[in-house]
């Protein structure tokens, strides 16, 4: 794994709205600065036990860059900043403070399920995209 060439998104890996948000960052990620892992996979979890991450706290998205990692909204802005179009101008909300900024995500993310469903299980991505998952 060449995770040093490219930082690292986990997501929950049977979330509707979390799985689009991959599908949505693939589409935009032109310079192909991210690999992705579902936190439920074999490699998502060795990540989240090397990083002492909480998925009981933190289990949506999370970035993963070199020996640093983002939960929550600095890791969803964090993300943004790479992205192709008007997307990196979003960096700018870091300016809030981070209690303001994660009250509005936790918000969305307990809610995810209720609002956009559940998956049984993982997203299997295409052939076309498997070199974008870990």
């Amino acid at each position: 794994m060449k995770s040093k060439d490219h930082k690292i998104i986990l997501f929950d890996g049977v979330c509707n709205l979390c799985n689009g948000a991959v599908v949505f960052i693939i589409k935009r990620d032109k310079k192909n600065v991210f690999k992705f892992a579902a936190l439920q996979s074999e490699i998502g979890q060795e990540l989240t036990s090397k990083f002492n991450i909480d998925t009981s706290q933190v289990d949506s998205i999370i970035l993963i860059d070199g020996d640093t990692h983002y939960e929550k909204s600095s890791a969803a802005l964090r993300i943004a900043k790479y992205l192709s179009g008007a997307y990196p101008l979003l960096f700018g909300f870091m300016i809030l403070p981070k209690f303001i900024r994660d009250s509005v995500y936790d918000y969305i993310a307990r809610n995810r399920y209720r609002w956009f469903g559940k998956r049984e299980s993982c997203m299997i991505p295409t052939a076309k995209l498997k070199n974008k998952f870990l």
